[in-house]
């Protein structure tokens, strides 16, 4: 028996709970070690390259991530629900039933499909439209980490059964493995492509290991089925997804593209310097609403009242747990960059200081995306998410010459709120979702209050 389970065991819960908390614990760990293994290692990477070549990497991995929703193409939310539907054998109903072997295998080459169309855009738009010819090829060698993207659809399988611990294993000797290559890099004093290149490995890393994963525990991919009729299910499902993941996209990437090119490539490196906090520190919501995501699909099926009640606690204590968060970055922002990426990064202290409060803005529309989803509402979807898009670009174009970076920042928390939670009010289907979220914003506290007192009673005793 596991350590896990030897705690879990102690706290007599149901088997459900069990396996939800277990699934959880996973999650977290694995989100814990991934994030600070990455951050750690991009400390040191910052430090060597310098301000403007990290902020031209950077440039390059947010340049190619915003074309990365057209080769995932909004499939990953519709297979995670529909194979929740689908009843497998063995522990966690792991071993697929020939439905979701269908339904894999359908994704599997939707996405491959997707992702090679998508890398020729990404060459395509590179060429004709950045001036410098190393950025041209930086992006071009970049682009074929959408291939091993591809893989992804093993972590939306694991995901649908709630069973995260081979995944997150595999994302750890990810982090593990990558982050030795870039310290041998550092050693050997290589030059900014190496870097580049290690980027993209990680990527092989870890479709190789989600692939290992899954042969090894759960079945032989040989076994997934390609089927006409479900590629069209899953196409008509996917595809307002694909239309407001790819607003999303842009409106969470575009700003540092739009500060390379108004500004300078150092700027980027500045900004990508608060967001590498920001990322570890969002972290507590994307990976609770990622795991909630199951259970709340089979709550919506089968208990409407519960799926309600259960789901507004859910999004309050995401809220106001990542706000507090947030809070404690935002003071430490000074001693966090100037004892990590060193004094010629303070510039980003101000970014940080707003940007730490953009957390609180995912978490705020995070849930209510995933409430979306479970309702079968997301063709509305694409409403919502243009309207951050709008937001985004829009402001960045008018605010960024005359305020800086510091600018983008702010946007980003305004884009946030503007597509996950505003625009409801103007989408009559997701109205209900406005009045979630507007109780957590006045209310929420409360449940948050309940689960430190309890907290305190249990150490108490």
């Amino acid at each position: 028996m596991s350590f896990i389970d030897r705690i879990l065991d102690k706290l007599n819960l149901s088997e459900t709970k069990k396996k939800v908390v277990r699934n959880l614990v996973w999650a977290v760990t694995g989100k814990v070690v991934t994030l600070l293994g990455s951050l750690l290692v991009g400390i040191f990477v910052a430090r060597y390259l310098g301000p403007e070549q990290y902020g031209l990497m950077n440039y390059v991995v947010s340049y190619v991530a915003i074309f990365q929703v057209f080769a995932s193409f909004g499939l990953d939310n519709i297979e995670i629900r529909e194979e929740a539907k689908c009843k497998g054998t063995g522990e966690y109903g792991r071993i697929p039933s020939a439905e979701t072997n269908t339904i894999l295998g359908t994704a599997f080459w939707l996405k491959l499909i997707f992702a090679v169309i998508t890398m020729v855009l990404v060459i395509i738009t590179a060429w004709l439209f950045e001036a410098d010819t190393f950025t041209k090829w930086m992006i071009t060698f970049y682009s074929l980490s959408m291939i091993m993207q591809t893989f992804s659809v093993i972590r939306n399988y694991f995901t649908s059964i709630v069973w995260n611990e081979y995944i997150v294993k595999t994302e750890i000797s990810r982090t593990l493995i990558g982050a030795g290559i870039k310290v041998a890099l550092l050693l050997l004093h290589a030059p900014l492509v190496w870097f580049i290149a290690a980027t993209l490995f990680d990527t092989v890393l870890i479709a190789g290991g989600y692939l290992i994963s899954y042969r090894k525990k759960i079945a032989s991919p040989r076994l997934w089925m390609f089927d006409k009729t479900t590629a069209k299910y899953l196409i008509r499902e996917a595809f307002p997804l694909l239309l407001s993941g790819a607003a999303v996209v842009i409106y969470q990437r575009i700003d540092q593209v739009m500060i390379g090119n108004m500004i300078d490539k150092e700027a980027v490196g500045f900004f990508s310097v608060a967001t590498a906090f920001v990322g570890v520190l969002m972290f507590v919501p994307i990976t609770l609403t990622d795991t909630y995501m199951p259970i709340i699909s089979n709550l919506w099926n089968t208990d409407k009242e519960a799926y309600k009640r259960q789901n507004q606690q859910f999004m309050n204590i995401t809220v106001w747990g990542t706000l507090l968060c947030s809070i404690v970055v935002c003071v430490l922002s000074y001693p966090l960059i100037r004892y990590t990426f060193g004094q010629q990064y303070l510039p980003a202290v101000p970014i940080l200081q707003v940007l730490a409060f953009k957390a609180v803005s995912v978490a705020f529309s995070s849930v209510a995306g995933k409430m979306i989803v479970a309702e079968g509402l997301q063709k509305w979807a694409i409403l919502r998410d243009c309207t951050g898009c709008i937001v985004c670009i829009l402001l960045n174009y008018l605010l960024l010459p005359r305020f800086g970076v510091t600018a983008a920042a702010w946007i980003a928390i305004a884009s946030n709120l503007a597509a996950g939670y505003l625009s409801s009010v103007f989408i009559p289907a997701y109205r209900h979702t406005f009045v979630c979220q507007t109780k957590c914003l006045l209310l929420g506290w409360k449940d948050l209050t309940r689960i430190v007192s309890f907290a305190k009673i249990r150490t108490k005793q």
